[in-house]
């Protein structure tokens, strides 16, 4: 029987904002707080990670680290697949995303070689960027593939953020 339930990638940008200090800006506050919110409701989805989102944790900050860690010790982990890696490795060589955000372009191939529903991130400069967003989904759909959409926790919340 198929899950009913949307899957979710997330990213570790949603991880970090979660677990970090209390923000002193007011845009880093209220990052936290809708992320708090949809985490909150995280058991609506099925939510994954992968190896990079792993990694991404691990790096920084020892005691930072473990709660990042902690934080989604629950979630599956998405493998790093060839299909996942020729993904990404065209979303660089077409300059779709600059070589500088090379994880990055491994989160979006991660997430659409696995067939997600959502790809959750708060990073709007590569990868929640509509411009750059439409790019990598004509590139995907010329190569047979759905993008997953890419969304931030207020997005996912719909009405309930408000």
């Amino acid at each position: 029987m198929e899950n009913p339930l949307p899957s979710v990638y997330v990213e570790t940008s949603i991880v970090s904002y979660l677990s970090a200090r209390e923000s002193s800006s007011l845009l880093g506050a209220a990052h936290q707080l809708v992320t708090r919110r949809w985490w909150d409701r995280r058991n609506l989805y099925r939510c994954f990670v992968s190896d990079v989102v792993i990694r991404e944790c691990r790096a920084g900050d020892p005691a930072a680290a473990l709660r990042r860690l902690d934080a989604v010790r629950e979630f599956s982990s998405l493998a790093i697949n060839d299909q996942a890696i020729e993904i990404a490795e065209s979303l660089l060589a077409l300059s779709i995303v600059p070589e500088k955000a090379a994880e990055d372009a491994l989160h979006v191939a991660i997430a659409t070689a696995h067939g997600m529903d959502f790809l959750l991130t708060w990073n709007c400069r590569h990868i929640a960027n509509p411009i750059i967003q439409a790019r990598i989904a004509a590139h995907l759909e010329s190569i047979g593939l759905l993008l997953p959409f890419i969304c931030t926790p207020e997005e996912l919340l719909g009405e309930e953020s408000e």
